[in-house]
């Protein structure tokens, strides 16, 4: 066989086993390629051993030895510590993965913040419009909660300093519940991480709407700016993940939908694991920061966009290099 015929042979799996080595090179777990990549490791080593024999131009020769050094060096790398993976997650691993994951994160925004901004303006233009998604008891404990006059915001607004340690574990039990409905309601076809995103959104909405209109804006968004950087950024990467199941239920592709189901929840793992440490971020700042007083709202919308830059620029930037 001609060199150029062998190139065009194998040119295709060359190719797609560069694609491998640099998510592996970027910090992939080797088992997340379901053991392919031992196979074309040795599918690699038998074509090199052919161009060395048919005398192939050095130029491919050097090529192809280079792909399986390289090939080689993850095949047989020493497994890391979970500290190590963990910092390598934590630096790169979660901000790609997000980014890969743009088109279902984008939607699951676009429902989430749009039925957020939408009910919050309807509620402010027609006051009535809040007692269709609340009790009249639930708006007036929403009122107590973010009235100017209390000396803590937030849920149990009578505790002292001493009691943050429990709203800490308050608000991680009652933030993880909940991103944990919305991805896991995606295996209902999607339609349950949808419904989570529209009614979280449509509640939130509509509660800020009502305590702006009252002239409550400075204590609920002064409240809510700072942890809510984590918080809302959490929920809608949950419902994204959610989406994910959903759609390959919905669209499985050549695979069964078993398969298909597997193979996304497999790459819904990082992604859950990044939600719980935003969570986690966000229980603790809304513990004691969000629901501190003493600090003029200036302070408060300052931090709050500091941190949203903050949360911006870890996604957008994160893990760029290795």
């Amino acid at each position: 066989m001609r060199q150029a015929q062998f190139e065009a042979l194998h040119r295709s799996q060359w190719q797609a086993l560069e694609g491998q080595l640099r998510l592996l090179e970027q910090g992939k777990s080797l088992e997340s390629l379901a053991g392919a990549f031992a196979a074309d490791y040795r599918r690699l080593c038998q074509q090199l051993a052919l161009a060395q024999s048919r005398a192939y131009s050095p130029n491919l020769v050097e090529y192809l030895q280079q792909l399986v050094l390289r090939a080689h060096q993850q095949l047989y790398r020493p497994p890391r510590g979970l500290g190590p993976r963990l910092l390598g997650f934590l630096l790169g691993g979660f901000p790609r993965q997000v980014r890969a994951a743009w088109r279902s994160i984008l939607l699951a925004s676009l429902l989430f913040y749009g039925s957020l901004l939408g009910m919050g303006l309807l509620v402010y233009l027609f006051p009535e419009l809040i007692y269709s998604l609340l009790s009249p008891q639930q708006v007036a404990k929403m009122e107590l909660m973010y009235d100017p006059d209390s000396s803590r915001l937030g849920p149990w607004t009578g505790r002292g300093s001493g009691d943050d340690w429990l709203m800490f574990g308050y608000y991680i039990m009652n933030n993880i519940g909940i991103a944990f409905q919305t991805f896991a309601s995606g295996l209902l076809l999607g339609i349950g991480s949808l419904f989570f995103l529209l009614y979280n959104g449509l509640n939130i909405g509509a509660i800020a709407g009502h305590l702006i209109r009252i002239g409550y804006d400075e204590t609920f968004l002064g409240f809510v700016v700072g942890h809510g950087a984590f918080e809302l950024t959490a929920i809608t990467f949950a419902g994204a993940a959610g989406l994910q199941l959903g759609g390959a239920l919905l669209m499985p592709g050549p695979r069964s939908r078993r398969a298909a189901l597997r193979s996304a929840a497999r790459g819904c793992v990082g992604l859950l694991a990044g939600v719980i440490g935003l969570l986690l971020i966000a229980a603790f700042v809304e513990a004691y920061w969000s629901s501190v007083t003493r600090f003029p709202v200036t302070v408060k919308y300052t931090v709050g966009i500091a941190l949203w830059l903050l949360v911006g620029a870890y996604f957008g930037l994160g893990g760029r290099r290795r």
